[in-house]
């Protein structure tokens, strides 16, 4: 028997049999349409279950590794029956067999070959029979499929396969050493440091190769993004780090964190001397949003559908080269490469995460219930290094990506376009939803919100009853999966899912809302609204209260302590890092999002000199009852302000009915000051409009959200902006979800009332105060517009640098 093409020196690249496969046997069309597939668990049971159907002389899970040329190759088989000479790979399915795609039925067919010459080479065969089983999980039935090869013809088809991937292995090889060597060597872009950023830096570094997480406060304005994404590119070569993450929460992060990408490769190469080939050796890749990164949104993603869909892996290979050779990947370069190749550019970006050594893009990427890049990681085994930005929003943000609810408005909304043959589900599905309603008019009359010791058991067997149902359907019907139904299963998996990991970190809610709030699928949304035009009364002698439709109802299951989900994503990283103007105090982050004991915690002191900022608080409540009586005073101190310096100012309020409050009585004053508005979900034009009335030269006021998109990330330096006013506290509604929220953290960390209102408030103040010193000649004004600021609780949570006055 002969070996496959000689090893040289030794093996220099190491991939796996199905990372191969992918690689290089990937033919025909991107094809994204939905098909239900097995879960983990039930993959890994089907594997089980057909093992234990063979007989005492099979082999499961063997072993198998071999080499071409300086690749080597190395995977397990699923089993092998030395008395038969066979050797199976096992597929798990639902639905019909014959809906497998022909081209998920070759990238199958390639991995057992490749395991049938892995299998020939170590045990010196001739021949042998090759079984793909495709197992029904649902049915428990095998579908196997056999065909006999010579060892010759399996060792083609391996050495072809490797002779793809060898060039690209090799490239890849010789990249990570011109990388490794380069980042080495790296110098810090701007000299001299700014104050407070080297001590940022060399924290950083340390958590790096050090691997461990780090919570890091520094004040805004010491150029937190290049002094966090710097030194991990230095540890990278030291730790063995094969990709940084830059997470972000928000757009403006994310093109931030490219901009000082772009700085320190800009700074390497005017530190090169010679040709071209001496820029940094250093692919960054942008992640966008699918909506807005889709060529064709009124597309489906699939070849019969999409233009960049069809053949899409026939092209990529070559779309794949252009776009390593780029190098510089945001959205604007890899878009103009995948338009080049005529392929999707949101799923070539997707393709491009494995050959990166940056990523930049949005938490959801790595901390979500569907992470791809935490999936990819675990997978591939990489070892990464994470930066996550402003890290005060993960808080918020993971407690809404591990949090569902359904209405009883959505599911009655759906059954009329439901398939006859899953009706009685939805049917059964909206009987008990009438229970659970009935049941909590008896217990609690009259009162909308209650909270719910657990998920109700029968309304929950009833939703997975109705999720089998579809599932089995769009199984047997794949083309019928389009309209309402789709979404709204999606839905209720997701709900579902987290049901079955409800617990202490979440609460489960149950509201008889007179309002469903409308899902955010447009289809979906218009079935509701639809069915809140039917259903509910007509009659105008019939109050809201008393013509409670049949329409209402909400089950919500709202996670606030997101650690349990995140802690093993946080262990998958070799080091994380968690920056932000605002993370005070530690325990409190550290606590909620469940960071290991070894996290170490780091507040840099503050650059600014106090006389920079001139801060003064104007004892007035901004309570809502007292809001019509106290606000010509509000009015009156910004009057006030302007008049002593007049320049750009942003004014900051609990909420838009405030803000507009505000608005119409300083315009009714007719002081002659300009003033423009956030408006409720502004396109980034209208935010860009927004930002640009703050001009050098320009006077007025902006008014804001506290807490929104102009609350934080904005970088106006200079006569852009002078002062900011802040009239709130910031806390939190006390309504009947936050209290109850506030009991849990009680319970838990003993420490309820600052975990629920007093951190999330005064974080979102100290980083809209943050907007107006961005840097050590940078001076201006911060006028707290609430009496509460006086109060010592609220007071020793402000920065120390402050000076506070009263007036």
């Amino acid at each position: 028997m002969t070996s496959s093409a000689d090893v040289s020196d030794g093996p220099a690249y190491a991939v796996a049999v199905r990372h191969l496969c992918e690689f290089a046997a990937k033919v025909g069309d991107l094809d994204l349409r939905f098909t239900p597939s097995p879960t983990a668990q039930q993959g890994r049971e089907g594997h089980v279950l057909v093992a234990g159907r063979r007989g005492p002389d099979h082999e499961a899970e063997v072993k198998l590794s071999g080499s071409y040329k300086n690749l080597r190759v190395a995977g397990r088989a699923d089993g092998y029956d030395a008395i038969r000479n066979e050797l199976e790979e096992i597929k798990t399915f639902r639905g019909s067999v014959d809906a497998i795609a022909h081209n998920y039925r070759a990238l199958h067919w390639a991995q057992l070959k490749v395991y049938g010459w892995l299998m020939c080479q170590s045990r010196e065969l001739e021949k042998l029979t090759l079984s793909l089983v495709y197992f029904d999980v649902m049915e428990k039935t095998e579908h196997p499929i056999k065909e006999a090869f010579t060892a010759s013809e399996l060792q083609v088809f391996f050495d072809a396969l490797c002779e793809q991937f060898i060039g690209w292995a090799r490239q890849n090889a010789a990249h990570r050493l011109r990388r490794d060597a380069a980042l080495a060597t790296l110098a810090f872009p701007q000299k001299p440091f700014r104050p407070g950023q080297h001590s940022l830096a060399s924290g950083v570094y340390r958590a790096c190769v050090q691997s461990r997480p780090l919570l890091v406060q520094a004040p805004t304005g010491i150029g937190k993004t290049i002094g966090t994404i710097f030194p991990a590119l230095r540890a990278m070569p030291v730790r063995g780090i094969d990709k940084l993450f830059f997470l972000t929460a928000k757009t403006p992060g994310r093109q931030i964190a490219l901009d000082a990408l772009q700085r320190i490769r800009d700074t390497s190469n005017s530190n090169c001397t010679g040709a071209s080939n001496q820029i940094l050796p250093l692919r960054v890749l942008e992640l966008m949003a699918k909506d807005k990164a889709c060529e064709h949104k009124d597309k489906a993603c699939h070849g019969q559908s999409c233009p960049l869909a069809q053949g899409f892996y026939d092209r990529l290979p070559a779309a794949r080269q252009a776009a390593a050779e780029q190098g510089w990947l945001d959205h604007a370069n890899l878009r103009h490469v995948a338009l080049d190749h005529h392929v999707c550019p949101y799923y070539l970006a997707h393709e491009m995460v494995r050959w990166s050594d940056v990523v930049v893009g949005d938490y959801n990427y790595y901390f979500d219930r569907t992470a791809m890049l935490y999936a990819l990681t675990v997978d591939a085994s990489w070892r990464v290094s994470v930066l996550v930005d402003e890290a005060h929003n993960l808080y918020a943000r993971a407690c809404s990506m591990y949090s569902a609810d359904l209405t009883y408005a959505e599911t009655l909304a759906v059954h009329p376009h439901v398939p006859a043959v899953i009706r009685g589900r939805v049917d059964e599905l909206l009987n008990h939803w009438q229970l659970m309603r009935d049941a909590a008019e008896r217990e609690t009359p009259g009162q909308a919100w209650g909270l719910l010791t657990e998920v109700p058991e029968a309304w929950l067997r009833s939703l997975q009853k109705l999720n089998s149902a579809v599932s089995e359907y769009l199984n047997n019907y794949p083309a019928e999966s389009h309209g309402v139904l789709l979404p709204f299963y999606f839905r209720t998996l997701a709900f579902a899912g987290l049901a079955d990991e409800f617990g202490e970190h979440s609460m489960c809610e149950f509201d008889r809302l007179q309002e469903p709030l409308l899902p955010a699928d447009p289809l979906l949304a218009e079935a509701v609204q639809m069915t809140l035009v039917v259903e509910r009364p007509r009659d105008p002698e019939v109050s809201t209260e008393e013509g409670m439709d049949t329409a209402a109802g909400r089950l919500t299951l709202r996670n606030i302590v997101p650690g349990h989900f995140l802690a093993a994503r946080i262990k998958a990283a070799d080091s994380m890092v968690l920056f932000s103007a605002t993370l005070n105090p530690a325990d409190y982050y550290i606590n909620l999002l469940a960071l290991p004991d070894t996290t170490q915690s780091m507040d840099i002191a503050c650059p600014f000199r106090p006389e920079q900022l001139t801060v003064r608080i104007k004892p007035i409540s901004t309570r809502r009852s007292d809001r019509p009586a106290t606000l010509d005073a509000l009015i009156d101190a910004m009057v006030t302000q302007f008049a002593m310096q007049p320049g750009n100012y942003l004014a900051f309020f609990s909420s838009f009915e405030y803000m507009q409050m505000a608005r119409l009585r300083l315009e009714q004053r007719g002081a002659g000051i300009a003033v423009w508005a956030q408006e409720r979900q502004m396109e980034e034009s209208s935010r860009l409009a927004f930002l640009q009335q703050f001009d050098v030269e320009g006077q007025g006021i902006g008014f804001a959200v506290l807490g929104g998109v102009f609350g934080e990330g904005v970088d106006l330096p200079g006569r852009r902006l002078i002062g900011a006013f802040i009239a709130t506290l910031g806390l939190p509604q006390f309504d009947e979800v936050n209290q109850a929220i506030r009991q849990r953290m009680q319970a838990r960390f003993g420490r309820g009332y600052e975990y629920t209102y007093v951190f999330p408030g005064l974080q979102k103040v100290v980083q809209a105060a943050g907007r107006v010193i961005r840097s050590e000649t940078d001076t201006g004004t911060v006028i707290l517009l609430d009496e509460r600021f006086l109060e010592k609780r609220y007071r020793i949570r402000l920065p120390k640098w402050w000076q506070l006055r009263v007036f």
